[in-house]
C-alpha cells in the first residue's frame, strides 16, 4: 500500500449519535472507495464506540450516513458478517482493496486486548500523517512543473506563431543569420510542416513508455534509480523509511507479532528494491539473527537509522524506537523538500530566462541586421 490518498473536498455531514453533538465529514458519492473513505469509516467508529456504542450499532449507523456507494456496501457486508459472529478483523480482512493488513492485523490484535477504540484514533492518525507527506510531496513538484510546462508552452507558440513571420524577412540576409535563428527556423518549419507526424510520434512515445514502466524490467530500473541516483537517493529512502517504520511501530505497539509487522511493512512500500530487504529482513528473523542483522547489509539505509534499529532491538524497545526513528525523518524530509522546492524556483526562473533570452535575441538580431542594410 503506497500513498494514494483521495484529495476530492470532503463535506461535514451529522454524526450518528445526534444526541453526542459532534459532526462527522463524509466522502461524496460517484467514485471508488479510497484511502479518504476508509479515514472518514475510522474517525465515525472511533467516535461512536467512545460514546459507548456497540460495535454492530455503530456499523449500522455509518452504513446510514455513507454516501459513497462502494463503501456503503463494504460496511453493510462487515456489519452482516459481526451480527452472524465473525470477528471485526476477519470481516475487513475480506476488503483488502480498502483495509490493509496493517489495518486488518492491529484491529485483530485490539480485539483479543479490548482497546479497539485506541487503535483507531491510532490508525487515524497514521492515515492522516500519510496524507501531510502525500501533501508535502504534491506541493514541492506543483511550481516546477508548473514553470516547465508554462515554459515548453511558450516556445511552442513563439515557434508556431511568431518565427514564421519572420521568415520572409530573414531568406534575403540568411547566410548573416545566427546559428540560432537558423536552428530555431528550422525547428518551427518541422514543427508547422510535420506537427501530425509528431504528435503521434510522442503519443506513440507516451504509450510505448507507460508500457515499459508497467513491465517488471521498468518497474526494477525505476525503483534501482530511486535508491541509487545521487540527490533522489537520500529522499526516497526516506520516504520508505516514513512509510515503513511507520507501520512497524503501530504494530509493534499494539501487540502484533515480528512477523507480521514486517509483512505489513513490506505491502506499505512498492519500491521492489526496498521490500526485497523488508523480505530479508523476515528471512533474518526467520533465521533467529533478528530484526536489525538483516538492515545491517543495507546499502542505502542511513546508518542512523541501522544503529537505532539495533539499539531498539537489544533494549527490547524496537516499537518505540522506530517511532522515534519515523518521526525524525519525517522532519528530515519536510526539511529536504522545502529546501530543494525553495532551490527550484530560482534555478527554473533562471532557465526561463535563457530560453526567452534565446528567442528574443534569435528575432532581434536579424532585424538590427535588416535595419542598417536598409540604411
Amino acid at each position: 500500500m503506497a500513498i494514494q490518498l483521495d484529495t476530492e473536498e470532503l463535506e461535514e455531514t451529522t454524526g450518528g449519535n445526534e444526541d453526542a453533538g459532534f459532526k462527522l465529514r463524509m466522502p461524496g458519492n460517484g467514485r471508488r472507495a479510497s484511502a479518504s473513505d476508509r479515514m472518514f469509516f475510522t474517525e465515525q467508529l472511533a467516535l461512536l464506540l467512545e460514546t459507548g456504542e456497540s460495535l454492530f450499532g455503530a456499523l449500522t449507523t455509518i452504513v446510514k450516513q455513507t454516501e459513497n456507494a462502494e463503501m456503503r456496501s463494504v460496511v453493510e457486508t462487515v456489519a452482516q458478517n459481526i451480527s452472524e459472529g465473525r470477528s471485526f478483523g476477519s470481516a475487513l480482512a475480506d476488503h483488502d482493496h480498502i483495509f490493509s493488513s496493517t489495518y486488518v492485523n492491529l484491529i485483530s490484535a485490539s480485539e483479543a486486548g479490548g482497546f479497539m477504540h485506541e487503535v483507531l484514533e491510532q490508525l487515524l492518525h497514521m492515515d492522516q500523517k500519510r496524507e501531510q507527506l502525500r501533501n508535502t510531496l504534491v506541493s514541492a513538484a506543483t511550481y516546477p512543473m508548473f514553470l516547465i510546462a508554462f515554459s515548453l508552452a511558450v516556445v511552442v507558440f513563439v515557434l508556431v506563431a511568431v518565427f514564421p513571420k519572420f521568415g520572409d524577412m530573414f531568406e534575403s540576409i540568411y547566410d548573416q543569420l545566427p546559428m540560432s535563428t537558423k536552428a530555431l527556423m528550422a525547428v518551427s518549419d518541422l514543427l508547422r510542416q510535420y506537427w501530425f507526424v509528431l504528435l503521434g510520434g510522442l503519443g506513440v512515445f507516451v504509450v510505448g513508455l507507460r508500457q515499459w514502466l508497467a513491465s517488471d524490467g521498468g518497474v526494477t530500473t525505476v525503483d534501482r534509480m530511486k535508491l541509487r541516483t545521487p540527490g533522489l537517493r537520500d529522499i526516497f529512502t526516506q520516504i520508505y523509511l516514513v512509510q515503513s517504520l511507520q507501520v512497524l511501530s503501530l504494530s509493534l505497539n499494539n501487540g502484533v507479532s515480528v512477523m507480521e509487522s514486517l509483512e505489513a511493512c513490506r505491502d506499505v512500500v512498492r519500491n521492489s528494491l526496498f521490500r526485497k530487504l523488508i523480505m530479508k529482513v523476515e528471512e533474518s528473523v526467520q533465521a533467529g539473527a533478528g530484526v536489525a542483522a538483516g538492515f545491517a547489509d543495507s546499502t542505502f539505509l542511513p546508518e542512523l537509522a541501522k544503529h537505532m534499529i539495533a539499539t531498539g532491538e537489544q533494549t527490547g524497545n524496537l516499537g518505540k524506537v522506530a517511532g522515534r526513528i519515523c518521526e525524525y525523518y519525517e522532519v528530515q524530509l519536510a526539511k529536504k523538500l522545502d529546501s530543494l522546492s525553495k532551490l527550484a524556483e530560482p534555478i527554473m526562473l533562471l532557465v526561463m530566462g535563457v530560453v526567452v533570452g534565446v528567442l528574443v535575441s534569435s528575432l532581434i538580431l536579424p532585424i538590427f541586421k535588416l535595419s542598417r542594410a536598409v540604411s
